[in-house]
């Protein structure tokens, strides 16, 4: 699918917001994304149609040693298309210059299209929180992935 990566900005909030509520049970609130866009060191892609319409974003922010992906979705009309690959690997390039970064995660261990995904991405499980989920106390998993050599040529 063709899409326009860009920054999203607080303009696109509402369509962030409709996007989370299909997305999850328990979604972010609006305040909860206009915060990390305000934060200097998080990071917030949207994915775009030639129409101009949010179909999918990526927040992540900054830790002392990780790049943290914090959210990502896609429109339930939009998902299996690549747009969360897009959205990822231009993460991968906007952040190659960070000497100081990998990438971290968590994911449902029951979201095993989502492990997929992030496995093909080349992140590895590390780890589990338990009960980490509040509306049903599911465990996460903790995804890492470390920079590839091509990237830390960067």
């Amino acid at each position: 699918m063709n899409v326009e990566l860009r920054r999203l900005e607080t303009g696109d909030l509402d369509e962030v917001e409709e996007i989370e509520r299909e997305s999850y049970p328990t979604p972010w609130s609006r305040s909860m994304f206009d915060a990390e866009l305000r934060k200097p060191s998080s990071l917030a892609l949207g994915a775009f149609t030639e129409r101009d319409r949010l179909v999918g974003y990526a927040f992540v922010s900054r830790y002392v040693d990780a790049w943290h992906v914090m959210n990502v979705a896609v429109a339930d009309t939009y998902r299996r298309r690549g747009i969360a690959v897009a959205l990822l690997e231009r993460l991968f390039d906007v952040t190659a210059t960070d000497p100081r970064r990998g990438y971290t995660l968590e994911v449902r261990v029951s979201n095993t299209g989502a492990i997929a995904l992030y496995e093909k991405l080349g992140f590895e499980a590390r780890g589990v929180r338990r009960g980490y989920y509040t509306d049903n106390r599911e465990d996460a998993l903790i995804m890492w992935r470390e920079p590839t050599p091509s990237e830390q040529a960067s």
